[in-house]
């Protein structure tokens, strides 16, 4: 008996030991990633190391870097861009693919697919991939109010220079164009147009990578670009070149004076079938319309309904079956409401990490640890972006001074599929048996009473929501005795003529 006590011990102490080097190895990465951290931080899954990629009069783009070290399945980066009405976040291609949502606002987005431009218009709730490699800009149409966007970027896909690079494929003295860095005999070569013309191209812009549209002479050109319709395009460049020509810069006009009048006809032919194989098949409709069909189509998230709903919220979620782009990317997505007091029943993620921001709202958020112990239990705000790792049990919980919105990224485009640990549909109910009660060292009666008490399911109410829940309902119900005595007097009036 006292060698099986012995061999008992023994085994915990290795047991506990294996999770406290396991828990020690990824918080010595945690502490290296974050120095400034302590490593048991009540901060612990927020992320809050922001970086500035871009900043201009126009706008802004920040970035939260993700960390984690080996407990972390796949690292996403988190993004926001913020532009200003009428504002150009200028062509370029990245090396990561992002999936972006539009928070308010409406926007446009430019890309080339398959060789041919195409142009989408896209509104509040919209969400939209943008495949790393792929040419694209954005527009914020709207002129008076600023556009928000929200931002999944994977890291693994960077060439490691930052959290993500842009090649500018747009740009003057700032940002550069990639084109700017080639040799002037190469580039020269490849546009077929003087050096003297492409220093003005080359020069104009200096705003940066987000731009006003109405600002300035070089983004003046892109306004009249991007008010065209497509049928419109060619002409409007070619008129561009032409204007280009027609006003040199006074640093120029001694290299101008020196071209005759057949090199100038020349590089404006040069110029057209250069344009023409671009645009060449913008006037045919048909073929315009396949372009369209094929392109990624944007999925808006406010347009459907819910996946789950009661008296406590709702939950909807976005999987690669519900958006086939989701699928390249391997992300999922979700958006979640709590009203007052609500909570989101303790529940594990079997498949994918889980990053969230917060929409509106305050509240709190508890991570717990595989020993049973707590990662972190703290408050979350508007704007606060969490993330809880594959397998780790959580819960979030709204204030009981208003609702809790947060909307969010996974890491898997398979439906996400949560364990809820307690609830009328928990992992608990399903295990419910002699085996669950030994495990918790009561009777089975026991555990059914306690494992029973519970019949919401996924959105729990807490007291004070039940008692927000029973006031709204109240008012509700005064709400519509008020509407309905009016009517039984009316036809008891009606009744006695």
């Amino acid at each position: 008996m006292a060698n099986r006590t012995t061999l008992l011990v023994l085994l915990v102490l290795v047991l506990c030991h294996g999770v406290g080097v396991t828990m020690g190895l990824w918080m010595k990465e945690v502490e290296q990633d974050k120095k400034h951290w302590h490593p048991m931080s009540d901060k612990l899954f927020l992320m809050q190391n922001s970086k500035h990629i871009v900043k201009t009069d126009a706008g802004e783009m920040r970035v939260l870097e993700s960390y984690g070290g080996r407990i972390m399945d796949r690292r996403l980066n988190i993004g926001f861009i913020t532009m200003e009405p009428r504002s150009l976040f200028i062509p370029q291609y990245l090396d990561s693919t992002f999936i972006i949502f539009l928070r308010a606002g409406e926007a446009k987005v430019g890309f080339v697919c398959k060789s041919k431009l195409v142009e989408k218009h896209l509104k509040m709730g919209d969400v939209y991939r943008i495949p790393a490699g792929s040419a694209f800009y954005l527009v914020n149409t709207m002129d008076d109010q600023r556009l928000h966007i929200i931002c999944s970027i994977d890291p693994s896909e960077s060439i490691g220079i930052s959290v993500f690079q842009s090649f500018y494929v747009g740009g003057g003295a700032n940002p550069a164009s990639v084109l700017s860095g080639f040799a002037p005999e190469i580039i020269e070569t490849a546009f077929n147009v003087s050096g003297a013309e492409l220093k003005k191209m080359f020069t104009r812009q200096h705003e940066g990578p987000i731009v006003h549209l109405d600002n300035s002479l070089s983004t003046s050109i892109w306004t009249k670009f991007l008010q065209m319709n497509g049928d419109d395009k060619l002409q409007h460049l070619k008129k561009m070149v032409i204007e280009d020509q027609q006003e040199p810069d006074e640093d120029d006009v001694d290299a101008d004076n020196d071209d005759d009048e057949e090199e100038e006809q020349v590089t404006r032919l040069s110029w057209r079938k250069l344009l023409e194989s671009v645009f060449r098949n913008n006037n045919n409709k048909e073929i315009r319309e396949k372009v369209v069909h094929e392109s990624h189509h944007s999925c808006n998230l406010y347009d459907r309904n819910p996946d789950f709903k009661n008296d406590y919220g709702w939950s909807t979620a976005l999987d690669g079956s519900d958006y086939p782009p989701l699928k390249k990317s391997g992300i999922g997505i979700y958006h979640v409401n709590l009203s007052p007091g609500s909570m989101m029943t303790p529940h594990v993620n079997p498949r994918a990490t889980e990053y969230g921001i917060v929409l509106k709202g305050s509240g709190r958020i508890q991570i717990i640890f595989p020993n049973g112990s707590s990662a972190m239990d703290t408050h979350i705000k508007e704007g606060d972006v969490f993330f809880v790792p594959r397998y780790f049990p959580f819960c979030q919980i709204a204030s009981k001074n208003g609702p809790l919105e947060f909307f969010g990224f996974t890491t898997s485009a398979r439906k996400n599929k949560p364990q809820f640990l307690v609830g009328a549909t928990s992992l608990m109910r399903t295990m419910m048996g002699p085996e669950l009660a030994a495990a918790f060292g009561v009777s089975e009666d026991t555990m059914k009473r306690m494992v029973d008490a519970q019949h919401e399911t996924v959105i729990l109410p807490t007291p004070w929501a039940q008692a927000h829940a029973q006031a709204h309902t109240n008012q509700k119900k005064k709400k519509n005795i008020q509407v309905t005595v009016p009517k039984l007097i009316r036809n008891e009036v009606i009744m006695d003529f």
